[in-house]
């Protein structure tokens, strides 16, 4: 969803599941960017398409507590996986930590996302976010301009 950032310019939001066993945000903040890839599901490979430069990334730990913990910025244009032509990648930089992570039971526990995809479809592992969320993880977080 798009949300006003000053006069004339406005993001997009997603969120992106990751294993920390596997890449956490951890190794983003260690890296600084990185290639988003490996994506296969149709929707999420549409959402990760519909991705633009200075769009914002909720970055979604699953597994053990499953829960929002970082913020990414998107820094390029969607291309072609040079693994597989058939696959979309996108360049992320590392924003910073959401402290307290925002846990999927405080999300559902809330009532507010019941129609959201994190909610509804728990294997989907990247997606775009709703405004309404954004602005409710502000409210009790605070996230990274």
């Amino acid at each position: 969803m798009r949300l006003d950032q000053g006069p004339g310019a406005a993001m997009n939001y997603f969120l992106a599941k990751t294993d920390p066993e596997t890449y956490s945000l951890a190794d983003l903040e260690r890296a600084g960017n990185t290639v988003w890839d490996g994506v296969a599901n149709p929707q999420a490979l549409k959402a990760i398409r519909s991705m633009q430069s200075g769009d914002r990334v909720f970055i979604y730990h699953s597994g053990g507590q499953s829960a929002v913990v970082g913020l990414a910025e998107v820094t390029s244009a969607p291309r072609p996986d040079p693994k597989n032509a058939k696959l979309t990648v996108v360049d992320f930089r590392y924003l910073g930590r959401i402290d307290p992570p925002v846990t999927l039971a405080q999300i559902k526990q809330s009532g507010k996302f019941n129609d959201w995809a994190l909610v509804r479809q728990g294997r989907l592992s990247t997606m775009a976010a709703p405004e309404s969320f954004v602005k409710w993880v502000r409210g009790r977080s605070g996230i990274p301009a």
